[in-house]
């Protein structure tokens, strides 16, 4: 018999690369999609006729419970939540009900409907916030510089309290920054890719930035879906950072990235005070040590690779749109 896998925010960037991941798996997948007037289906458009979408919504928990009693999944991955830094200075209180109490709603659902499921909850690096030590492990403590990250702090720490409370199988993966093609374009590193591909073909001239000099764990989320399933194949549920352990700056990034295209970022990057944020975080790598030990994880995929893969796919994009 299959597994069945219930998979919250399928529709984003790891979601889609997750459900990929399961059905080669031999998964039976199902993902919980908000209902929307526009839904959103491009990234998972290739496998719509082989997964089961159902409405639900983190905000309303009886939409959970139902669709947890209907479906009854042995596995679950959180992947919803309000995901962008700088929306969540302007909407605080809604990132908190998305990102950190529909954790809990999502959470005692499973508790209620199917308490011996295996839940996966997405944690963040930027739980890390204002670093307290280099790299970042498991047991750093936390000091989260934007709503966003202490509303995934919350998140984190009522997974591991539900863990402890009611022995449900819960696990947090703690994913430092991970980019792909599919990435949306309000991130920094599609924002970039997508930028020089456009000015390769002379469809843009500048690219307005906000500090350069912030540094990043950046790896491939394609190889980060991977963490996340074998995380809930363990014999004991446990809580692990996925990273690369290799920081570059957004310098790098932009130098990359133009590079190429063969042109210099210099000439035509210049910083707009509207992208530096109330408070930064400025240095953020991880030691996957625990995840390469214990899971047999490994990233596949450099830096490089991953920011040439994104810059060949904007051209394509933007080529087959003139």
């Amino acid at each position: 018999m299959a597994k069945k896998a219930l998979i919250t925010g399928i529709t984003g960037q790891d979601g889609s690369y997750l459900a990929e991941f399961l059905l080669a798996q031999g998964y039976e997948v199902v993902g919980m999609v908000r209902r929307s007037s526009m839904p959103n289906l491009g990234r998972i458009s290739p496998i719509l006729d082989r997964i089961t979408l159902v409405n639900g919504d983190l905000l309303d928990q009886v939409s959970l419970l139902q669709i947890l009693q209907r479906h009854k999944p042995d596995e679950v991955y959180n992947l919803a939540a309000q995901s962008f830094v700088p929306t969540s200075w302007d909407q605080p209180v809604l990132t908190a009900e998305f990102t950190a109490v529909g954790v809990t709603r999502l959470l005692d659902a499973l508790r209620m409907a199917v308490p011996e499921a295996r839940f996966y909850q997405a944690s963040s690096s930027e739980m890390f916030g204002k670093v307290q030590e280099v790299p970042q492990k498991e047991t750093t403590p936390f000091y989260p510089r934007s709503p966003y990250g202490v509303a995934k702090v919350y998140g984190h720490w009522i997974t591991v309290n539900y863990r402890e409370s009611y022995d449900l199988f819960a696990v947090s993966g703690i994913l430092f920054n991970h980019e792909s093609p599919r990435r949306g374009m309000e991130f920094v590193t599609r924002k970039v890719t997508h930028a020089a591909a456009q000015i390769k073909l002379g469809l843009a001239s500048r690219l307005a930035m906000g500090n350069l000099d912030a540094r990043r764990d950046w790896g491939f989320a394609g190889d980060y879906v991977k963490a996340m399933w074998l995380m809930l194949q363990q014999d004991q549920p446990d809580d692990y950072v996925i990273a690369t352990g290799v920081q570059h700056s957004v310098r790098e990034l932009l130098d990359v990235a133009f590079g190429a295209v063969g042109l210099n970022y210099e000439d035509y990057v210049e910083i707009d005070p509207q992208f530096l944020r109330p408070a930064d975080v400025y240095e953020l790598t991880g030691d996957a040590s625990k995840a390469r030990s214990k899971l047999g994880w490994m990233p596949e995929v450099t830096f490089e690779e991953l920011v040439q893969v994104m810059v060949d796919n904007d051209l394509r994009l933007l080529q087959e749109q003139r």
